[in-house]
Formats: C-alpha cells, structure tokens, sequence
C-alpha cells in the first residue's frame, strides 16, 4: 500500500493509509478513520494501536481523547520487555490480563506461560499480540470504514498451546461508533480472552488527571484481588462501597478512600461483572462535564477491566508532554482474569472447531 491509498464509500466516512516508519525489515502503516465533521480515528498495524482520537467539544473544538506516543519509537521502547510497558491503545492477547502464577492446566495437562509480572503472566506475555505487526487489509461499506487486521500465533508462543489464527475488525460508522470485532479459531484446546487498551482522557490527552470524569458502570458486583491483583474468592458486590458505579460517579471522588482494594491496587485496576453478557449490551459510560464530552461503551463480553491509570509517570511522553498518574483511564472488556484457573468464572477455552468472537463499541458523543 502507498502513502496517498484511500477508500471511501458513497456515504462519508474514508480509510487512508498513511507509512509510520519500520521496525527492522518491516514496514508499520497507520489507517487514518475519519467521519468528516465528527471524529478521526487513527490505528496501527504494529500491536493494532489506536494512536489518537480526535473528537469535537461541545463548542466544535477538537482534541485528542486518547493516550500515546507521538512516533513509531516511542512504542517501539514501550514494547521492550524490561520497559514497564503501558499497553497504550493495544490490542491484547493472547490473554487479556492476570494469569496467576503463569501457569493452568488444561485437559488434565499443565502449561507454563510467560512470567512477564512479578510471576504472572500479565496481557499475553513479554512478547503478546501488542509486539507484532499485523497484517492490514482497509476497507469501507455503506455506513462506515475500517481496517481489518490479521495475525497468527503459532503453538507455543508465549507458552499458550494451539496454532491461532486471529482477525480484528476496527470499523467507524457515521453516528462516531468505533467497533471492534474480534475473531479467532485454533487447531488445538487453548484459553484465549482478547481487548483493547486504549486510556482516555475525554477532556483532552494532555489535559491533566481523570478524577472529574463521571464515570456509570452497570454492574452490581465486582472481582475481589489479592496483593498479586489476582481475583480472590466469589465476586463481591457493589453496594456501600467505592466501586459502586451504577449511579454516575466522578472517579477521584471515592479513589483515596481507606479501603483495602483500593490500597491493594493504589486506585482502581479491578474486574467489574457485567450485568449483561453474551449480546451487545450497555457496559459503562464516562462523562467529561468540562468539554461536554461523553463515551459510551457497549459489548458482548461478561467483564469490564477498569484501570485508572495509577502508575503512568512523567517517564511517558505523549504528544503533549509527560504523562502524570491517572491523566487517563481504560475500559477493556474481556473475560475476568485468571479465568483458566477458576472453573466457577466464564469459560476462556476455545477448542478446534469453535469460533471465538467478541464486539465493543466506543461511542463518542455529547
């Protein structure tokens, strides 16, 4: 692909394919998604990356609601393993999140996966699906455009069992919906649980700390950790505590309390359950009151991870400078951590013959 390839449909929204530089040998592009008069959406091949995402305020003015780095090095360096890697706008896997001890068994056979956190085997390992550069194919239809990004992870890799071949879909329709679909199918029993993980600053990457955002998640109960952020015990619910979302709620309004979670976690980085699950559902919703800006977050996924980005440093420089703790926040859906080590949580195991898929939809409104 050149630099100037376009597809558009009839009705507005547009892919262009833009070169960002090489990782050695390989060529990494960035898809630039745009709906004209509403928001530019932009990906990379490399780790399936959404680097920015401009969208208007409520008086036009636009701004760059997500978190990363300005270049190709800066995710570059993020990626090495010994780099206290943030994920920005990543695509994750093979397993999103925890597992705890690096290790699961799986039909009466015990596999040992990357330790790349203190012991745990922590988004797929030190070299997970954010590392590569995928294969991109752009495309546009009748209400939208996108890019559709292929991978295959061999037997083995990172210690998962099972050839897996993976497809995500990023697809921007004309109402400012960014869709992701993922697909996925093996040749051999594996656990896979796949998301995204962009931070989002609704009032502006760059705008300062997270804390007046109003934050809604529908979810009655929530995952439990221990001091190794893995889930403990049954899911535990919400009421009467500081993860208590189901009313909006700004996320520094209850985040210093004295509560051992939050302690444990030095903020928020816990599993909500979802209500809903199984269909495209209603999962949360944030509100920046400042900029008027609103995201609304629906998928078919039975978990919502959120983080609220406690240990991002002035050592991350985004294209505004550097980065502060919680100057963003992220929502990934996916199934609950440590899954292939707890029977009684949604099962993770995809088996040859099975389809795994999954959609989120970001919407960006006011």
């Amino acid at each position: 692909m050149s630099r100037s390839d376009t597809v558009q449909s009839t009705g507005t929204p547009a892919v262009t394919t833009e070169h960002f530089g090489t990782v050695g040998d390989t060529d990494v592009h960035r898809f630039v998604l745009t709906n004209p008069g509403g928001i530019t959406v932009r990906v990379l091949d490399l780790g399936g990356v959404i680097q920015s995402i401009d969208a208007p305020d409520r008086e036009g003015e636009r701004a760059n609601v997500v978190l990363g780095f300005p270049d190709l090095a800066g995710y570059v360096a993020n990626n090495a393993p010994d780099a206290g890697r943030v994920f920005f706008g990543a695509l994750i896997g093979r397993y999103a999140n925890r597992i705890a001890n690096a290790t699961f068994s799986l039909d009466g056979e015990a596999y040992r996966v990357d330790a790349n956190e203190n012991g745990k085997c922590l988004h797929g390992g030190s070299a997970g699906f954010d590392t590569h550069v995928w294969q991109a194919a752009p495309f546009s239809d009748s209400d939208g455009a996108g890019v559709v990004l292929t991978h295959v992870s061999p037997d083995g890799d990172q210690g998962f069992p099972g050839r897996v071949a993976v497809a995500v879909t990023y697809r921007l329709d004309t109402r400012n919906r960014l869709s992701i679909s993922y697909r996925a199918e093996t040749d051999a029993p594996t656990v896979l649980n796949l998301t995204n993980h962009t931070y989002w600053n609704l009032a502006g990457e760059g705008a300062g700390d997270v804390h007046d955002h109003l934050l809604t998640i529908r979810a009655a109960s929530f995952c439990a950790v221990d001091d190794a952020l893995i889930p403990k015990g049954d899911p535990v619910p919400v009421g009467g505590t500081p993860f208590d979302f189901r009313e909006a709620t700004t996320i520094g309004a209850r985040i210093a309390a004295p509560d051992p979670q939050l302690q444990l976690a030095h903020g928020y980085d816990h599993n909500w359950v979802l209500d809903e699950a199984g269909s495209l559902s209603f999962a949360a919703r944030v509100h920046d009151p400042g900029s008027g800006r609103t995201l609304t977050v629906s998928t078919t996924e039975p978990g919502l991870q959120f983080y609220s980005g406690n240990f991002l440093s002035d050592e991350l420089v985004g294209p505004s400078g550097p980065y502060q703790p919680r100057a963003g926040f992220a929502l990934e859906a996916q199934h609950f951590p440590d899954s292939p080590n707890r029977p009684d949580f949604p099962s993770t195991v995809l088996r040859p013959g099975q389809t795994y898929h999954q959609e989120t939809v970001y919407e960006l409104h006011l």
